[in-house]
């Protein structure tokens, strides 16, 4: 026994103990950093291989025991460095790796890599990297955290809220939309659902709400729900709307991706594109093609800008590379002309001239597209209010713009039909039904006298932004009456109040009478009325200047608007921010699929679209 206690001492002296535990009555070793139980037989080399298995990060402080390795380690000034690392320095780096995972969506596993490990040790060798144990703990801790402090934001926001919502084959992404104090338009991420079920419309519904019990949001507070055009999509947000009132707003991104789809099928336009993604392809593929092209570049005094290669589910990537490709029309013609890129006999890819007129044309037609899309794509903005307005704006651009080939000209009358067809009921003003996107354009000062609406509808939005101003006024004073606390006063009878003899006694200095109460309410709904008149008979702003920056100048000036405002300015006019939620959710799982639970996935997803708010 002596001995082998004497043996224990001995081989502690190594560093290797440093990440060891030993039970000397059961023969066993526990590392400290993945909590493995080893046989121990008296010596370091089994601890020694499994940090060189296991732990690499560890290797670098433990390997120079090993005696071949300490004359090596004696030639490296910076490796006899005494290197440590206290426990706050420990947390940091903890911290940071957590943050890195989370920023840029990476797999908890990466953790475990042999890489990763090896570079985390070459910054503090002392540094012990912990488990994805470990750190899948500490990212369950910051997602309650960081959970309490949305519920707590979605609690104090005043206005009314909108949801954005966008399902694909994996993921339903929710993301809540508001306009603080301040006037400033903020976004959070709710929820980045994997979806096992059917995505019935039923099914989304539930989903939606179950999202909104999870965060304890009256259904009331929440002002429409903006989503894409997906017939079950669609469908659902029927079903809410019924349900609870949500307006139904659909995706103007994808709407506009509609449109543009269906123009780029045109047969000749189909061919003239299919022929530049060859060309693209051939250049991106030939290591030679490419390097010929920058001479070719450097020779015609062009810029030296790369070819761009489209990608089939964004229209507006084909227009990046049919713009670029233009760009680099004659460095490209002449590359492709030389006979060691293009050998005698081989196929040709350069496009007819007939091709390159109509890729010019298209280049012309879809440009306000891809500025309408950019734009309408803002979170930091008011975009839904802008809707009506640049549709129209669109719509004139494509009529105006003078093509001269067939195709150009079919381009024209397809893209025209598509935004008509789609865009039918935009504008569409009616008793009952009110329009979100008109509303939030009247509310906007900059789109106030509804110049793109008939006088008579302008008239009736104008009435109806004054019934919801009167509604709001009411709703914050408390100057309606609950129903059954009206029946009560006819009884004579309040609970916790006066009784019915109380009432027959009251002097002058007592609650104001029905009669005062109506003239008090009267006054307010004329101050509502004159509050409505002043703001739509002022001019317009500048399109330029920010609507938010202008309601927080003259909030003071139209304190019952301004909450109106509050709650039609904040409608994003696209699906964007959800879409982004489900696809760093899909790219996370396309990483590592089977490293990351439903659950993990959806906290992973929280934390990096609400860390832009400072929150994660």
């Amino acid at each position: 026994m002596a001995a082998s206690n004497a043996a224990a001492v001995r081989t502690k002296t190594s560093k290797v103990w440093e990440h060891f535990s030993l039970d000397t009555a059961n023969k066993k070793i526990t590392c400290m950093v993945c909590k493995a139980v080893l046989a121990y037989h008296g010596s370091t080399s089994v601890m020694h291989e499994h940090l060189k298995r296991k732990h690499v990060g560890q290797l670098n402080e433990t390997e120079f025991d090993s005696p071949r390795l300490k004359k090596r380690a004696t030639m490296d000034p910076f490796l006899q460095k005494k290197q440590t690392c206290t426990p706050q320095q420990a947390n940091a780096l903890t911290e940071s790796v957590l943050q890195m995972l989370i920023y840029d969506m990476r797999p908890l596993s990466m953790v475990d890599g042999a890489g990763f490990q090896q570079m985390i040790a070459q910054f503090n060798p002392d540094y012990i990297l912990p488990s994805r144990t470990h750190f899948t703990h500490l990212m369950e801790q910051k997602y309650s955290t960081t959970f309490l402090k949305v519920k707590q934001i979605l609690k104090e926001v005043n206005s009314s809220d909108v949801w954005t919502s966008r399902a694909t084959e994996a993921y339903l992404g929710v993301s809540c939309h508001f306009i603080t104090k301040d006037w400033q338009m903020k976004t959070l991420n709710l929820a980045s659902l994997s979806l096992e079920e059917r995505h019935t419309a039923a099914n989304i519904m539930i989903w939606m709400e179950e999202v909104i019990e999870k965060f304890d949001i009256l259904p009331s507070k929440i002002k429409a729900i903006v989503h894409d055009n997906g017939s079950n999509m669609v469908a659902a947000a029927r079903l809410l709307e019924e349900k609870h009132g949500w307006s139904s707003v659909r995706c103007a991104g994808h709407t506009l991706q509609l449109i543009v789809n269906s123009a780029l099928k045109e047969p000749s336009i189909n061919k003239a594109t299919g022929a530049a993604r060859n060309l693209v392809e051939h250049f991106r593929r030939s290591e030679l093609a490419n390097s010929k092209l920058k001479k070719k570049q450097q020779q015609m005094n062009t810029t030296e800008h790369k070819l761009i290669q489209d990608v089939s589910t964004r229209w507006n990537s084909t227009y990046y590379m049919v713009a670029r490709l233009l760009e680099q029309r004659w460095p490209v013609t002449a590359t492709l002309s030389d006979p060691e890129v293009t050998p005698r006999g081989k196929h040709y890819f350069d496009l007819k001239p007939e091709q390159w007129v109509l890729l010019e044309e298209l280049v012309q037609g879809l440009g306000p597209f891809e500025c309408a899309t950019i734009f309408l794509s803002g979170q930091e903005y008011a975009t839904a209010s802008c809707l009506p307005q640049l549709v129209k704006g669109l719509q004139q651009s494509i009529q105006q713009t003078q093509f001269e080939t067939s195709s150009g000209k079919a381009f024209q009358a397809i893209a025209g039909k598509g935004i008509s067809e789609r865009w039918e009921n935009l504008n569409t003003v009616s008793a009952e039904r009110d329009n979100p996107l008109v509303l939030a354009a009247a509310i906007d000062p900059r789109f106030r006298k509804l110049k793109f609406i008939s006088p008579e509808d302008g008239t009736r939005v104008q009435s109806t932004v004054e019934v919801l101003a009167i509604k709001e006024a009411k709703a914050k004073t408390g100057l309606h009456d609950d129903p059954e606390e009206l029946q009560q006063k006819k009884r004579g009878h309040i609970p916790g109040g006066k009784s019915a003899l109380d009432n027959l006694l009251q002097s002058d200095t007592d609650s104001l009478s029905e009669e005062e109460e109506e003239t008090q309410e009267d006054k307010k709904i004329q101050m509502v009325r004159r509050e409505v008149q002043m703001f739509f008979t002022e001019p317009p702003i500048a399109k330029k200047e920010d609507p938010l920056s202008w309601w927080s100048e003259n909030e003071g000036r139209f304190p019952t608007l301004s909450n109106l405002a509050r709650s039609l300015l904040c409608i994003p006019a696209t699906s964007t921010p959800a879409e982004r939620i489900f696809s760093a959710a899909g790219n996370i799982c396309s990483q590592k699929r089977a490293s990351l639970t439903r659950d993990h996935v959806d906290m992973l997803t929280f934390l990096n679209m609400n860390k832009l708010n400072d929150l994660a």
